[in-house]
Parts: C-alpha cells; sequence; structure tokens
C-alpha cells in the first residue's frame, strides 16, 4: 500500500503543478469568478478521479500528457458539484477538504458562478480544436460525461434523491434500493466515468471495456460505504469536513440501513468482487487493485 500511496501523491503533485495552465485570470473584476474556481479546483483532494483516469488509460499505453485534459475536465465538474453540495440549500458546509467552502471564502452567488464556470468549462477543455484526440473520441468522451454529470441517469438526479430523505417511513427494501440507486447517480457516475473514459483514451475492446465498468460499480458502492463509515467514525481533522451530520439530518445511509458492522462486511466484499473483475482484463492491474483496497482503509 506504500507504494500504491506513493503513486497517488506522486500523481496529485503533478496533477495540481499543470492546473494553473487552465486558469489565466481575466484583468477585470470578472476575474473573481475565476479565482474562485481555481480555489475548488486546487484545495487539494486525493485526486481519485484523475487518477483513474491516468491509470485505466496507461493500461493501454497513454500516457500521461494525452490523458492529462481529460482528467482536468472531469475534477472540474466534479469540484462544481461539490460547491454546490456545499451551499446553504444543499448541505450547508463550511469546510471542505479543510479549507472554507467556496460560499464561505467568497460569497453565495459568486460560489454559485464558480459552479456554474466549471461546469462549463469542463466541456470546453474536452472539445478543444488543438486536442489530440480523435474527433470521435472527443464526441464519446462529452457525451458520456454529460450523462454521468446529468439530470436524467447521472450526478444531478442522484443529488435530487439524496435532498428527498425518507427517514424511516418506508420499507427496509425500499431503502436497500434507494440508498444505492443515490449512490450509483451520485457518487458512482463520475468514478464509472473516469473509467470508462481510460478505456476511451486506449481504444479498449468492448469486453476490456466492460470489466472495467464492472470494477467501478464495485468500488463506487465501497467508496460510498466508506465515506458513511468516515461520517460515523472519522476524524473531523482527517476528514477535512463536518462529520456526524448524516444521522442529525436523517440521512439514508448504508449504515442507517445494515449498522455499522454490515456496511463494513458488504465494503469488504465489494472490493473483493472488483479485483475480480479486472482478472479478465488479462493486463496489468496491481495499482488499480491497490487502489480498490484503498477505497476502504483511508482516512479522508
Amino acid at each position: 500500500m506504500s507504494n500504491f500511496m506513493e503513486l497517488l501523491a506522486e500523481y496529485s503533485h503533478n496533477f495540481k503543478q499543470q492546473l494553473p495552465a487552465y486558469f489565466p485570470l481575466p484583468s477585470g473584476p470578472e476575474k473573481r469568478v475565476v479565482e474562485a474556481m481555481y480555489y475548488s479546483v486546487s484545495n487539494g483532494g486525493k485526486r481519485l478521479r484523475p487518477f483513474l483516469v491516468q491509470t485505466t488509460a496507461s493500461l493501454f499505453g497513454v500516457p500521461f500528457n494525452i490523458s492529462l485534459p481529460v482528467a482536468v475536465s472531469l475534477e472540474c465538474l466534479h469540484s462544481y458539484s461539490l460547491i454546490h453540495d456545499d451551499l446553504p440549500a444543499m448541505d450547508n458546509d463550511t469546510l471542505r477538504r479543510g479549507k472554507p467552502t467556496c460560499h464561505i471564502q467568497f460569497d453565495e452567488a459568486t460560489a454559485i458562478l464558480a459552479g456554474d464556470g466549471l461546469l462549463t468549462y469542463a466541456f470546453e477543455i474536452l472539445s478543444q480544436d488543438d486536442s489530440p484526440l480523435s474527433p470521435l473520441q472527443q464526441r464519446e468522451l462529452i457525451c458520456l460525461l454529460a450523462n454521468a454529470a446529468g439530470a436524467f441517469n447521472g450526478m444531478v438526479s442522484g443529488q435530487m434523491l439524496d435532498l428527498y430523505r425518507e427517514g424511516n417511513s418506508i420499507a427496509t427494501a425500499q431503502k436497500e434500493n434507494l440508498v444505492k440507486q443515490i449512490e450509483e447517480m451520485k457518487t458512482g457516475r463520475l468514478l464509472r466515468y473516469a473509467c470508462e473514459a481510460g478505456a476511451v483514451l486506449g481504444h479498449a475492446t468492448p469486453k476490456q471495456r466492460q470489466s472495467l465498468i464492472n470494477y467501478s460499480r464495485k468500488i463506487g458502492i465501497a467508496f460510498q460505504i466508506a465515506d458513511d463509515i468516515l461520517d460515523v467514525e472519522g476524524s473531523q481533522e482527517l476528514v477535512g469536513k463536518t462529520l456526524k451530520k448524516d444521522e442529525a439530518q436523517n440521512k439514508l445511509t448504508f449504515i442507517s440501513i445494515y449498522g455499522l458492522d454490515g456496511a463494513k462486511k458488504m465494503a469488504q466484499e465489494l472490493i473483493a468482487q472488483a479485483k475480480e473483475s479486472l482478472k479478465e482484463l488479462d493486463l496489468k492491474t496491481q495499482t488499480l487493485q491497490e487502489l480498490a483496497d484503498f477505497i476502504i482503509s483511508r482516512q479522508s
């Protein structure tokens, strides 16, 4: 695991070094929104989603500089979702990764615009004329990302369901279906996109692509379970955001349905299944296997 942590830290460092080139500041007062965008994207984080893009693409020999714009695009979109997620009308959080959330650091209106800016910029990055990708690859990545982020079967739907709290008013089976649906559309969709993007960049076969999708689905659910566990057992200093809010807000979580021990057991089983999915690739997947283990061992 130490080797994996070194790889992740090295990637995160290299990734952050490239970010300023994507955020040139305008000279007028409108630069405030770009400053807010950059503040949110550059504010730490594990960079798991861009790292997944790079790692899956590298399975097929795609170098860092080719996968970087796709990874930056995804991180822009992910950061937009976090800005809006933290707003008073949503989760009303004041801390993100140990720093003031965007609407606290700037103001609520600027934060909304910064989120809007990052969402649209994600697609601008993917559609650049000077992209090293083929037009077909660009089109597919844009369609996949739009679907993953959208209101019909993507992140916006997941956020809506997350706000629609049923508490204890529905049967257990319905709760199980709902919490899995929330995870699939909210947390899981961007993890799936990261793996699919790597497959698109690497011209993976349909079978290889499906194996990566299967892997992403298992680690996606495990990732959300780990988040739920951290909300209960984690250190606020390490996690970098306000904890123990799920129970206070009567949110449906894997822990509220299965209990702490049951959720931990489920996460372990999912990680084992994720690793099994990788065997079908017949490629060197050691890093993806270690990433799966990291998903449920992380402290933040």
